[in-house]
């Protein structure tokens, strides 16, 4: 059983910067696939960005791309979200998941999320004016 834990939200200004930690433990030696999705009140859990075998493989969404960046430390189950930039629409819940089975970075950016992705409890960013 692979667990999961986000750290790092707050309340920030807009235009301001805050970093998302989360470390997955429990499973392989090393999780390939890892990444942050978010939820908004009233809104479905949109995927943020991903990460495959230590950042070569990195895919954004369009919302967040040039203003967000995915990290994770080389050969470790632990990534971060860089937010720079924050805007009052990225307030949300944010995820942090992670899914040891995903073998290739394309099948990570499509299918975290699916199956068997394991996900923390959500930390809470709130960016307001």
């Amino acid at each position: 059983q692979v667990q999961v834990v986000e750290s790092g939200g707050g309340s920030v200004q807009v235009g301001e910067s805050l970093t998302l930690s989360c470390s997955a433990s429990g499973g392989p030696h090393y999780t390939n696939c890892m990444g942050w999705f978010r939820q908004a009140p009233g809104q479905e859990r949109e995927k943020v960005a991903t990460t495959y075998t230590g950042g070569l493989n990195k895919w954004y969404s369009e919302s967040v791309k040039g203003r967000f960046t995915i990290s994770q430390e080389r050969r470790r189950s632990t990534i971060y979200l860089q937010m720079n930039s924050l805007k009052l629409e990225d307030t949300a819940i944010y995820y942090c998941a992670a899914d040891p089975a995903i073998a290739s970075g394309s099948q990570c950016s499509t299918a975290l999320g699916l199956g068997r992705t394991y996900w923390g409890q959500g930390t809470q960013v709130t960016v307001s004016s």
